[in-house]
């Protein structure tokens, strides 16, 4: 993933982090993806959310309409990925 942290990357990691307004943030979102990847983004939150909760596949897929796909890829992230996941969970713990 090294390859990925180009010059335009750094520069919205940069946009993104200085961002503290909600309304701000949904706007630039709003701009930069589209309504199926932001829904998309949010729903693998989700799944992620109920997978540290010890949920099972069938409950997430019942509750988020997520498919096992989906699911096992969120749950590999969440035990053996970068930390993104684990990050965001902690900070939506607080």
């Amino acid at each position: 993933m090294a390859d990925l942290r180009t010059p335009e990357v750094e520069a919205l990691l940069d946009v993104l982090s200085e961002i503290d307004d909600k309304d701000t943030l949904f706007a630039l979102l709003e701009d930069l993806f589209t309504i199926r990847e932001i829904r998309e983004s949010s729903q693998r939150l989700a799944v992620a959310r109920m997978l540290d909760e010890g949920r099972s596949y069938a409950q997430i897929e019942q509750a988020t309409g997520a498919s096992a796909t989906t699911i096992a890829r969120v749950s590999k992230c969440l035990s053996y990925g970068a930390g993104g996941y684990r990050a965001a969970l902690d900070s939506l713990a607080e």
